[in-house]
Formats: C-alpha cells, structure tokens, sequence
C-alpha cells in the first residue's frame, strides 16, 4: 500500500506536484486563521457567513505569492534539507506582517479587530503545519524509509562530516539502504545525524541480524592505522563486508560519492607501518635520465613504470617479452603527457637485443625485473627456469656493463636464501652474478653500480597468493592451504617499488639491499582475513555454519615452510633509510664463470638432472666457503664469458 502511493506520487508530472502542495498550504493556512481565532475566544463554532469565509482566505491569498517568491514549490520534497526549516519560518514571518498590515489598514476581517494574540498563534500554526507537512512527506517518501527490491542494507562506520555526506548521497542515488551510523563517540549513541539513528558499535550482531546489514562502509578518512587495524578486527566475522572512503587527499574537498568507495584492501590488517619515500633518493636515481625495465609488463616491472614514469625521467624503455603485457602497460603510461615511452618486445636472453636496446637509447639506469617466479611452475620447467632467471640475468648485466650503463638493479627474493627450490636457487645465482660483475666494475674502475634488492612476497603481484584466494572465495570456496603452519613477508607492491629505487640510490657497488617487510603472516590468518573482508564467515569444526572452508593440501615441491631475508641477520647493516638495510659478508665466490659456462651447456643439450644437481651444489659450496669482506680480498681474476655465450 505504502509502496503503490509513494510509485504513484513519485511518477506525477512536477506541475502536479506543485498544485497539490499550493492546495494544501491554501486548506492549511485558512485552517490556522479559523484555528487562532478559535483559540484566542474560545468560540469552536465553524465560519457560515460570507464575510467571515472571505477573511480567511486573505492568509493564504497573502501567503501564496511569498511562499512561490521564496521557492518553497521548487525544493524537491523528497530530498528537503533540513535547512530549508529556516525557509518556512522566514515565509511564514513575512506572510504574518504583511497579513496583520492589511487587516490592521482594511479592517476587513469579521470582528473588526485583530487581537495581539492571534497574529502570534497564526504564525506558530502555520509554520507548524507547512513545515511539518513537508518534513512528514519527506519521511513517507525517501528512499531510507523503506528498503527498496535489490538494495542492500549498510552501515556507516563514523558519524562525522564525511560520513553524514555518503549517507545523504547514499540515499539521494537510491543505491543502498542506509540502517544507520556506528560509532564511538558514547555522546552520539541514540542521536540522529543526518536523519539517521547512531548506534554503538557493540550493537552490531543486532543489527545485522534485524534488518539483515551486509555490508559496513568505513567513512574515517583520516583514521590512523592503527585505529583502523582495530575497528576491521572488530568488525570482521560477523558475515558483512566492509568497505572504506579514499584517504581525504585523493578526494575532492567536501565531496564523498558512492562511487569513491572502495574495497578494503588486505594489507590493512598486515600491521605495516608506512614509511614516507626519501623524495631526494627517488629524484637522483630518475629525473633526467633513461631508464630501462626489464618485465616491463610483469607486476612489480609495472609499478616500477609507473612511479618512474611519475619522476620525469629523459625516456623510460619498456622492455617485455610478453606482447599484451608490453601493450597494456605502454597504452598506460602513454596517457602521461610529455614523458617518452619506448616499447620494446624482447626477451632478456637475446643478447644482440638487449645490446642494441642498450646502445640505441642510451640507457643510464636498468631495473631487472624479469624473471620466472611462479615457484611450482619453475620446478616443473627447470631448465627454462634457470635459462631466464640465470642466463638471462647473466646476458643483460654483461650487456650493461659493456654499453656503459651507470646503475644496475637486480630484483630478487626472500626465496633466495638457503633455497629449497629452482625458483629461489636462480634467484641466488643472480644475485651472485650481480655481485661479480660489480666486483669486475670496481676493478677496471668504470664508476658503475651493481646492487640486488631482496624482499617478500608482494600482494597482488603474479603468482601471489592473494589474487588464487581471491577467485576461490567468488567461487565460494573452499580456499586451498598448503599447510597451516605456513608464514611468508607481505608488503604492497606500491612500497616494493618505492623502496627498490630508494635503495639503488644507496649503492656503493655489490649491495645486497634487504626491505624490512616487518613480521611474517600465517598464511591461514591471511586466508581468514581475506574470507570475512568479503563478507563471509569462515567454515572449520568449531563453525560448521560458516560460508567457505579452508582446506589443507599439503607442502608443494619445493616449497618451504616460512621464509628468510638474511643469511645471517647480525651481518645485516642499517642505511639512512629506516626499512632499508644492507647485506654484509653476504659471500662471495670468484670461481662462478666455468659453472655458469656448464650450466649453459646442459641447458643446450637439455639435461635438466645435469642443471638441477649444478644449480644446488654450487650454492651449497659457497655457503661452505669463508665469506669475503673486501672487495680487494674478492678480485683473484674472475672473467665472464660474452653475454652472447649464454643467449
């Protein structure tokens, strides 16, 4: 019934709209005249003559004109601001005045006298009659009164100024049902902001069980990490999803639409703190140079793109092996104007091309990113493991340490120390490869920069975690575990970028730079966190209820159980940057050219049992062998092979 006269009222042309409002303010302001004369003698007798009928319609005929000239019939009822209360009082003091001026002049109101009382008692009635009618149609007609077929029910956290803006443009868009605000202020409890209830945040359970909430939109733009770290810990396992307004300086001043709203993303709960990037560091490794990226296209090469190409560097060359990939990175970063990008589709094991891409644009700076990561899937194709992730790092350090190239960066892994797999097991021999070759550099004293950054597991990077459980959640499930003991380092890929370039400022030639990535997650803790962020309850023996179970798989080939960033932690040294330390006496072996030669060789015949007992056994070796402290005690005549050797 409600629903069929709000579509009714709702669907009438607006000239209608504005008669039936004009019809009524006329019944109700002739109605307050009766009334206060009423009230004043007492008399309840209705008016019978003409004269009398006459008088009362001089309130609305006065009226009227005033109400049109101060727009009370251009607001949309619906969608009234409370301000608009100061509307209807002004209207209705002017209509007073000028009312009691004409009676007063024409004496033409049936008693002949207006007694002091009734212009007062007037000016009460009606403003308490146009204003409530309008408020009271605006309560019967607002999309919050009743929750539309297809709307949601949602709960702002925060009943501040952003808070009270989402929910008014909210319920303006029709695009959810707002139940109300939570919040912790304790004065608020019970109040209403915005036309909308607070509650406490304990009330929440209720909440989501009486009007059926499933979702909790967080509008505390400014809130501190902490702070926010535990409210989505309270919140999360009561079934809702949660959601959060952009940080203040990514919003225009005083606007918050539905459509800022975004997911809360997972590294939220991973406890991080941020550390602001050292502005000069990034500007001297940038500005004003050529700057190559291998895996160009892969997650952490394009997030390196984008915040080099953010720098102004002279020209950023895009180096990919992977056509689409290549094209949606280019086709992005071309939107940047003024800023030279340079595609360039190649594999990092063809030497003549990585030459001539080197020579041609005159490259300063070389960003190594590409590389095989995916750890099962290495193991299950060593050999092309090892000739990308080795050779190809072999053939692109030779090539820039020949064409010039002033800094060089290895991006390497946490898998890389005491490796288990084929995946960490090349990632070491490259770091080997970039420390010789800066041994080299040193030697023939040519002023370049070789260095390697190790870090953990990026969020959403490919290969991650984060994205698998991500698809298996939409799919309802169950998400799959290797095993519950299980722990690896999280950081952002945006902060994995911003510190790789920091820390290649910092090189001094061979550094192993280590990115602090704080302390490591049980990766069932991060599945759990990922299942109630989305709006579920997790599945176990204790909640058989619950929406999507994890399952065990057991350990995969090759995979380890947690992971290390130091060989040794006490041989890890602080720079000037605060989540940037460096490897010290991180090992050294001058003897890497002959295997590297081998390795070559039992790639080319295809022996992959050959490639697999090289690539372990000499690892094993150097972390035998006594660690080198000095470049001088490390230069005993080591020579690579042509980069061509390899390609």
């Amino acid at each position: 019934m409600l629903d069929n006269l709000k579509n009714t009222i709702g669907g009438m042309p607006r000239v209608w709209k504005r008669i039936i409002l004009i019809a009524f303010d006329f019944v109700a302001l002739s109605g307050a005249l009766w009334l206060s004369y009423t009230l004043r003698f007492g008399i309840w007798t209705p008016p019978n003559r003409l004269d009398q009928l006459a008088g009362l319609l001089t309130a609305p005929l006065v009226a009227i004109p005033i109400f049109i000239r101060m727009g009370l019939y251009r607001a949309v009822i619906r969608f009234l601001p409370e301000r608009a209360m100061w509307t209807v009082i002004k209207a209705m003091t002017y209509t007073t005045l000028v009312w009691v001026s004409l009676a007063f002049v024409t004496e033409a109101l049936t008693r002949g006298v207006v007694p002091r009382s009734v212009p007062v008692l007037f000016w009460a009635l009606g403003t308490i009659l146009i204003g409530g009618s309008r408020y009271f149609a605006k309560a019967l007609l607002a999309p919050g009164v009743g929750m539309a077929r297809g709307q949601r029910s949602v709960l702002i956290y925060g009943a501040g100024d952003a808070g009270a803006q989402l929910a008014a443009t909210m319920r303006a868009q029709h695009a959810n049902f707002v139940v109300g605000f939570l919040d912790d202020n304790r004065h608020l409890h019970g109040r209403d902001v915005a036309g909308f209830r607070v509650y406490a945040p304990s009330r929440l359970p209720e909440l989501v069980e009486k009007y059926g909430v499933s979702e909790v939109i967080l509008s505390m733009p400014s809130l501190g990490l902490a702070r926010r770290q535990e409210i989505l810990a309270n919140i999360s396992g009561h079934g809702v999803k949660m959601r959060t307004l952009p940080p203040l300086a990514d919003v225009v001043e005083g606007k918050y639409l539905v459509s800022q709203i975004r997911e809360i993303d997972i590294d939220e709960l991973l406890g991080r703190s941020s550390v602001p990037p050292d502005t000069d560091l990034v500007r001297q490794m940038i500005e004003g140079r050529t700057v190559m990226v291998t895996g160009a296209g892969g997650s952490i090469g394009s997030e390196l793109c984008r915040l080099i190409v953010r720098w102004r560097p002279r020209r950023l060359v895009l180096f990919e092996a992977n056509e689409f990939a290549l094209y949606q990175i280019e086709r992005e970063l071309a939107a940047v104007d003024g800023r030279d990008v340079v595609p360039v589709l190649a594999s990092v094991a063809d030497a003549g091309r990585v030459r001539h891409t080197l020579t041609t644009y005159g490259v300063d700076v070389v960003f190594h990113a590409a590389a095989h990561k995916h750890v099962p899937l290495v193991e299950a194709n060593a050999l092309e493991g090892i000739r990308n992730n080795v050779l190809g790092t072999m053939t692109v350090a030779a090539a820039a340490a020949d064409c010039g190239v002033r800094n060089f960066v290895l991006i390497s892994s946490d898998k890389a120390v005491r490796p288990t797999n084929v995946m960490g097991a090349t990632k070491r021999w490259a770091e080997l490869i970039i420390r010789q070759m800066s041994i080299t550099a040193a030697e023939n004293n040519t002023g370049q920069h070789f260095c390697s950054v190790r870090f953990g597991n990026v969020l959403g990077s490919n290969g991650s975690v984060v994205p698998l459980f991500k698809e298996q959640i939409a799919h309802g499930g169950p998400l799959t575990l290797t095993d519950a003991g299980m722990t690896r380092y999280f950081m952002s890929i945006h902060e994995a970028a911003e510190l790789i370039v920091q820390a290649s400022a910092l090189s001094e030639g061979g550094d192993i730079f280590l990115l602090d990535m704080g302390q490591p997650i049980l990766i069932q803790d991060l599945a759990e966190n990922m299942i109630r962020l989305a709006g579920f309850n997790v599945r176990d023996a204790a909640r058989p209820d619950g929406d999507i179970s994890i399952v065990i798989t057991g350990k995969r080939p090759g995979e380890k159980m947690y992971e290390e960033l130091f060989y040794d932690q006490s041989h890890a040294s602080v720079t000037k940057h605060p989540k940037i330390l460096r490897a010290v006496s991180d090992g050294v072996w001058p003897g890497i050219d002959e295997p590297l030669r081998q390795m070559a060789d039992f790639i080319a015949a295809q022996d992959e049992q050959a490639a697999r007992k090289l690539l372990f056994e000499f690892i094993k070796w150097g972390a035998a062998a006594p660690s080198i402290d000095s470049l001088d005690s490390a230069r005993r005549g080591v020579r690579f092979a042509s980069p061509e050797r390899f390609g």
